[in-house]
């Protein structure tokens, strides 16, 4: 039996993780200690996720509530997996504004985090394939100076080399603001693919857009169309911040987001980076995803604009998954905006209701 590792599992990306190839038969140990909770109140907690994953999964989940920023918790987790073939590491503090607040917590998380995991790795699992998820952020504001027009409701690229299909991995991450949480990741990013590349681990870097799926524990700082369906259907105010609500973001399904995992598993290229989101086939902007709640929740939202955007956040965003697409040519998106926010509100509205 094949034994993958999943951090931060009681995430929308670990859980989705964790169900994929624990109904493929494999022993799944998912490290959270509900740090969302901590970072985003008790409307992010985990805990719920991963008793789900009990439920489901049943003898074939392990949960262990370990600190990723604790070497020795972490490497006695690896040393008593007995054998890893698989680690996704999915585990992160996610937010701009969040990582501004407690810096030495973010770094901590992000980049401490992922060193200790890839050295336990390095030592106990050397054959492990290294999944590590890291973000867009990574490029910095850099995509805000692309030829950028206004439209009606939404900023397009006009011309260039991503017009098209979107921002590939060419794009520079120097010099640029990243925001503390993209440095973080950076650091997090560049020390995965160093371990590909100069230890010859199997390491896979997949810089995702916006993640999202039912399975989102949204709050305000962090989860996008889980947190603005909510909105929707609660009659919560929704809060926009800049550029005239016309911000622009391509969004993946969870789903097909692991699905790719298992793609870059069965046939590793070590130290690989990859841009991975919904591309120009599911993104949308802030004012197209709010008229499209409304359309599907079947209520009007009520929202608020704040003229001041957050630090480092991008005008436009569209990945390009090309590149995936060209090493892994039986992977395909399957799920566009619609399909996601449609899945999202029939997912939670019965908790929901129940959370008054």
């Amino acid at each position: 039996m094949k034994t993958v590792l999943v951090t931060g599992s009681g995430g929308l990306v670990g859980s989705e993780t964790a169900r994929y190839f624990g109904g493929r038969g494999f022993r799944v140990i998912g490290v959270d200690n509900n740090l969302r909770e901590y970072f985003f109140g008790p409307e992010a907690s985990t805990k719920w996720a991963v008793e789900e994953l009990r439920r489901e999964l049943g003898e074939a989940f392990t949960a262990v509530p370990a600190d990723i920023r604790d070497f020795a918790a972490v490497r006695k987790v690896f040393e008593e997996a007995g054998g890893i073939d698989l680690v996704v590491h999915a585990a992160a503090q996610p937010s701009h504004d969040w990582a501004a607040r407690e810096p030495f917590t973010d770094f901590g998380v992000n980049a401490q985090g992922t060193l200790n995991l890839l050295e336990a790795a390095r030592q106990f699992a050397p054959q492990a394939v290294f999944i590590f998820t890291s973000t867009n952020k990574v490029y910095g504001d850099t995509p805000n100076r692309l030829p950028l027009v206004e439209k009606e409701t939404r900023w397009e690229c006009a011309s260039g080399p991503y017009a098209e299909k979107g921002i590939d991995e060419t794009m520079s991450i120097d010099q640029t603001t990243h925001s503390l949480f993209g440095a973080s990741k950076v650091a997090a990013d560049v020390m995965v693919q160093e371990y590909g590349r100069y230890f010859g681990m199997k390491t896979g870097v997949f810089r995702g857009g916006c993640l999202t799926g039912p399975r989102h524990s949204g709050a305000e700082l962090h989860g996008f169309l889980a947190y603005l369906m909510k909105c929707a259907a609660r009659g919560r105010e929704y809060r926009i911040f800049g550029y005239k609500g016309k911000q622009v973001r391509d969004n993946i399904h969870s789903a097909d987001l692991v699905a790719s995992f298992d793609h870059f598993f069965r046939a590793p290229r070590p130290g690989e980076v990859y841009n991975m989101g919904g591309s120009r086939f599911s993104h949308c902007s802030m004012q197209e995803a709010v008229e499209l709640c409304e359309e599907i929740a079947g209520r009007r939202m009520k929202t608020a604009y704040v003229e001041a955007n957050r630090i480092g956040d991008h005008i436009w965003w569209v990945s390009d998954v090309s590149k995936f697409k060209s090493h892994y040519p039986g992977w395909n998106l399957t799920k566009n905006i619609r399909d996601i926010l449609t899945e999202i509100l029939e997912y939670n509205l019965p908790r929901w209701k129940k959370e008054g």
